[in-house]
């Protein structure tokens, strides 16, 4: 089986940086993601956080595209409840229309962020879980043009026209949405990334229950953190700042980015290493030959042929480096650059 790799990019804006050059840096890596052959690039969403400039994927989706020939984009994901649905599914219809078949909707019910900032991004999101599954309903009705009787759906419909649909794709870091997924055919991405248990299990839930309509079948990937580098000592000076970062986003300091000369002598406490250790299970680190076996085994134990990597690096370079290294242990296909210019 030839294990598919994708790209997850949460837009860092590194230390010292801007967002302006985070996007351009977002720009350069979709390129090179195209002709690396990366299968797809999803774009995260997030707000009120200073170290992330992603706050509206289906923006930066339309600027991506258009860099590129063969690479699929995507949300990973759109959350959903802080949005009107019939708002997202025009901006997805009018994405797909301009990228036909290259668009993925990935949904998920995370705020994206704080509570108090979700409110204000859709005044009527009352975080009621049986609203996020009327949503749904409603989200892929407006995208098939199901105009069910005695519903909105018969008066109102999502432009433009199109004659394809994006592809549907659940989000999931609990395992609870693989169920949502299962029940409305929907494909389904586990985040190891953000908790790094009862994804395998999930993902065989998932499997067991999925309802197609005779067209679909059970479709599964899993996300993780991972950084490639040339050598040991880089791969161990990145994972170092993983873990201390990752430690301060759960103190709640989401927006510390600090360097590893900050760091490196830092001593943790027994039961801080104890979370440390825990959260390593989100992350790969390591020279090209190891990043691959371990990336292989994360599949093989999930029972998925696509892996979606999210990485982060105190120089753009390095992260460009690490997402090339990767395409060629995996021997991705890689596309003539003349071919997408």
């Amino acid at each position: 089986m030839q294990l598919k790799l994708s790209v997850l990019d949460q837009t860092p804006i590194r230390r010292g940086s801007t967002a302006v050059e985070a996007l351009q840096e977002s720009v350069a890596l979709a390129r090179l993601a195209d002709t690396l052959g990366y299968t797809r690039y999803w774009l995260s969403e997030h707000h009120n956080i200073s170290t992330l400039a992603g706050a509206a994927p289906e923006v930066l989706i339309a600027r991506l595209a258009a860099e590129t020939k063969h690479i699929r984009f995507g949300s990973g994901g759109i959350m959903l409840p802080n949005h009107s649905t019939l708002k997202v599914a025009e901006n997805f219809r009018l994405l797909e229309a301009l990228y036909p078949g290259r668009i993925d909707l990935g949904i998920g019910r995370a705020p994206g962020g704080d509570r108090l900032t979700a409110s204000l991004l859709n005044p009527a999101n009352t975080f009621d879980p049986q609203e996020y599954l009327t949503q749904i309903i409603d989200l892929k009705a407006f995208l098939s043009e199901d105009a069910r009787p005695d519903t909105v759906h018969e008066k109102v419909k999502a432009i433009p026209r199109v004659d394809t649909m994006p592809d549907l794709w659940m989000l999931t870091s609990s395992g609870e949405s693989a169920y949502l997924a299962a029940h409305f055919g929907m494909s389904l991405s586990f985040a190891q990334f953000i908790n790094p248990v009862g994804g395998p299990e999930a993902v065989a839930a998932y499997r067991k229950l999925f309802k197609g309509d005779g067209h679909q079948t059970p479709r599964a990937s899993v996300s993780i953190f991972a950084f490639c580098g040339d050598t040991p000592e880089k791969a161990e000076q990145v994972q170092a700042v993983m873990d201390y970062r990752l430690l301060s986003i759960e103190r709640g300091k989401q927006d510390e980015a600090p360097s590893y000369e900050a760091i490196k002598d830092y001593e943790y406490s027994r039961e801080e290493w104890s979370r440390v250790q825990y959260n390593r299970m989100r992350t790969i680190t390591g020279t090209p030959d190891v990043v691959k076996e371990k990336i292989t085994r994360l599949a093989e134990q999930f029972g998925v042929d696509e892996v979606m990597i999210a990485t982060f690096a105190d120089r753009h370079e390095d992260r460009l480096r690490s997402y090339t290294l990767l395409a060629e242990q995996f021997s991705l296909s890689r596309v003539p650059e003349a071919i997408i210019r």
